[in-house]
């Protein structure tokens, strides 16, 4: 997520009433995850596990519980709840904004597309040509859709990333900032939701097919030309690649990729990344012929004991 102007680490620091460690000038541009950090942008860490891969990250500016050596060309942002100050952040520089009737006045609609009755369009979404956007669709502020795209009734754009902090008292919530990225060509079914990014993009790729009742987690990227039947549910930060085919009510784990031109059949569960070119089945997903010759060898055991008990 990009600030609408360059910060200072001081004034950033200022913002969440923090310690910094660095130049007060040093200069800050955004705030993102870890899995999507740029130069001079904000990431947070909490837990020992993750300093590392926080401090080496390609992040200039760390927002950390623990008063550590910073790195050269870097900055620290010294915080006793970063996920609290991350928070904060988002609040600030991306706020909510109610928005005052069904169609924002600072919505885009591109050139003959078709907003049928009861679409609600939030402030500052993007909507290009040749589009339709049947009843009862929700499209969620800063969305942005390109031409030629369909999306039926009842689907929700840009609702937030489901992602929580365990607390002693509960769950506290991080705050979503990001948006979704929908390109040319795209169809998406009835009653589908696909979620914004934390602070990056959740991005459905040119040419890609959804039917109904898909979910699409935060920050996932699905790649052009991707066929994905009902019922799917794809978590957060998943790529799937170009040309992937994933048949009804598969799940796919968050943080994983799914390689070019994969087929997952239908009610497979993907809990690790998969090889492209291959077509995938089962619980835990895996290659089709491996699958089905562990199904046979199971067949056979009823047989087998009985002959055994004959002995």
């Amino acid at each position: 997520m990009d600030f609408p102007q360059e910060h200072s680490l001081q004034q950033v620091a200022t913002i969440i009433q923090s310690k910094f460690v660095g130049d007060k000038d040093f200069p800050v541009l955004g705030m993102n995850e870890i899995h999507v950090v740029r130069a001079g942008d904000i990431v947070f860490v909490d837990h020992p596990k993750y300093y590392d891969k926080a401090l080496n990250s390609a992040a200039t500016v760390i927002l950390i519980n623990k008063d550590v050596e910073c790195p050269k060309g870097k900055a620290l942002l010294i915080s006793d709840d970063p996920f609290r100050d991350f928070n904060k952040l988002t609040e600030y520089f991306k706020p909510f904004q109610k928005s005052k009737k069904e169609i924002s006045a600072s919505a885009e609609v591109g050139e003959d597309t078709i907003i049928q009755p009861n679409v609600f369009i939030g402030n500052h979404v993007k909507i290009g040509k040749n589009c339709c956007i049947h009843s009862n669709v929700s499209i969620y502020d800063h969305t942005i859709i390109g031409d030629n795209v369909t999306i039926h009734a009842g689907t929700v754009l840009g609702a937030d990333a489901f992602y929580y902090k365990k607390r002693d008292i509960g769950f506290d919530k991080l705050k979503s900032g990001g948006k979704v990225v929908i390109e040319n060509n795209v169809d998406i079914g009835a009653a589908c939701t696909i979620d914004r990014g934390v602070t990056g993009e959740t991005t459905i790729r040119k040419g890609a097919k959804i039917d109904n009742q898909v979910q699409i987690g935060h920050d996932t990227v699905i790649g052009e030309r991707c066929l994905i039947a009902s019922q799917v549910g794809i978590a957060g930060c998943v790529v799937i690649e170009n040309d992937v085919t994933i048949w009804g009510q598969v799940g796919i784990t968050s943080g994983i990729t799914i390689g070019e031109k994969a087929v997952i059949s239908a009610q497979s569960g993907v809990s690790k990344s998969l090889a492209g070119n291959t077509s995938y089945f089962g619980t835990p997903a895996d290659s089709f012929r491996k699958k089905y010759k562990e199904l046979a060898s199971i067949r056979l055991i009823p047989s087998l004991i009985e002959k055994i008990d004959k002995l």
